[in-house]
């Protein structure tokens, strides 16, 4: 008997310094001894027994989130917070109580490790240190679902953390991680944070799917994007360029006919659709076969571009292309006449038609490269699209004029030609 009796005290003796160990770190944390209590708690918890108990987690979570905010002890403990964050999620796990220790507080620690997470990472951000604000704002966004999955706030999402916890990532080269922060943002259908538009970070997403060929999530995020920020062309130029990727051109043309719909104020639409028509038609190389039906894609073509000098009378290129389109008509129909070999009289007749028809055709072409003078000659210095738009019309008129043996005015663009670097 006195053997048994000896086996129970002390096994109550064992308890009881389990007890007074958990209660000796409590009062360190009271008496703010942070040192002194993290080696108190850790001695507690070394013990299996102790780990069941959801207070003892409790007092952990609160002393390690103590030390995380305690400038001169937080380097001590590096990962004080993350450690403080565990500690608090099983004492949630196994307490049942229902939450009576936390409440009391009046939800301080959790609050504390929220704010500590999200101080750590804006420091962070900030020192150009963003592998660890990635991971301290990781910690903020968990800290938040954790109140909101708990019913105790109704804030479901932190969007400054996920925001700059995305933009981390993509400073710290990481692409793929800084998706998974942005598609959030964009998934809430959230357009501004902190009074910031997040118009780029819609058009982020979408391109990020697009560069990596997943033409779902790139429909998708083209979708949300463009019904967020209907005049936004960012998406319909990337629906052009993955049309015009694929090759097939009646493709291409059909997603010009939309987005010429979408945006029927935009000379830039009308001018690219035009363009692009007429560089099917005829192509660049002259061993290139054209399209069966050429003349009436170029026919498109000056349709598309009549539209856009109709909105923006004042844009020299689309006068280039569409002085162009004539000139161009006039040379087919110069070799044609010179295709004709022969002295019939019916040649000759042919060769004279087709001559004079060329000439009408450079006679329509003059006020287009007259009007591209008139817009551009008069300037100074100009970007090099209008300095090639404009030496481009120079010499098209002088070769005009050569044409029509009219020596004055070839002579004269011929001067402007020759000045075009200098004046310009």
């Amino acid at each position: 008997m006195k053997r048994i009796f000896l086996t129970v005290l002390l096994s109550s003796i064992g308890i009881g310094l389990f007890a007074q160990s958990a209660d000796k770190a409590k009062d360190l944390l009271k008496a703010n001894k942070l040192q002194e209590a993290k080696a108190e708690i850790d001695k507690v918890l070394a013990v299996d027994k102790n780990q069941k108990n959801a207070e003892d987690w409790y007092l952990k979570a609160k002393i390690y989130a103590g030390i995380a905010a305690n400038d001169q002890l937080k380097s001590q403990v590096p990962d004080a917070y993350p450690q403080a964050f565990d500690a608090l999620k099983k004492y949630l796990d196994m307490d049942d109580k229902k939450n009576i220790s936390l409440i009391a507080d009046q939800y301080k620690p959790i609050n504390d490790i929220y704010q500590g997470f999200f101080q750590s990472g804006a420091a962070n951000y900030n020192a150009g240190k963003y592998t660890e604000a990635v991971s301290d704002f990781k910690g903020a966004i968990a800290s938040i679902s954790l109140m909101s999955q708990k019913g105790w706030i109704k804030q479901t999402m932190d969007t400054t953390a996920t925001l700059y916890a995305g933009i981390s990532a993509e400073k710290a080269n990481n692409r793929d991680e800084a998706a998974t922060f942005y598609k959030q943002i964009a998934d809430s259908g959230i357009t501004k944070i902190g009074g910031n538009d997040m118009s780029e970070i819609y058009k982020w997403v979408t391109d990020y799917y697009n560069r990596k060929g997943d033409e779902a999530n790139t429909a998708k995020y083209m979708a949300i994007g463009k019904a967020k920020y209907p005049k936004d062309v960012f998406y319909a130029e990337m629906e052009l360029d993955n049309a015009r990727k694929k090759g097939n051109k009646d493709s291409l043309f059909a997603k010009y006919e939309e987005i010429t719909k979408e945006f029927p104020d935009s000379a830039i639409y009308f001018f690219n659709y035009g363009l692009e028509l007429y560089q099917y038609a005829s192509p660049a190389d002259t061993t290139a076969k054209r399209p069966a039906n050429a003349d009436e894609y170029i026919k498109r073509a000056q349709a598309q571009l009549s539209k856009s000098l109709q909105l923006k009378p004042d844009y020299p290129q689309a006068s280039l292309v569409m002085g162009q389109i004539s000139y161009n008509a006039g040379v087919d129909l110069q070799q044609q006449a010179k295709a004709i070999k022969g002295s019939k009289p019916e040649d000759v007749k042919k060769r004279s038609e087709l001559r004079t028809q060329s000439l009408k055709k450079f006679d329509e072409a003059i006020p287009y490269f007259e009007k591209v003078d008139q817009e551009l000659g008069g300037k100074g210095k100009l970007k090099k699209p209008d300095r090639d738009t404009l030496r481009d019309a120079y010499d098209l008129l002088v070769n005009i004029y050569d044409a029509k043996n009219v020596k004055d005015k070839s002579a004269a663009y011929t001067d402007k030609f020759n000045n075009v670097d200098k004046i310009h």
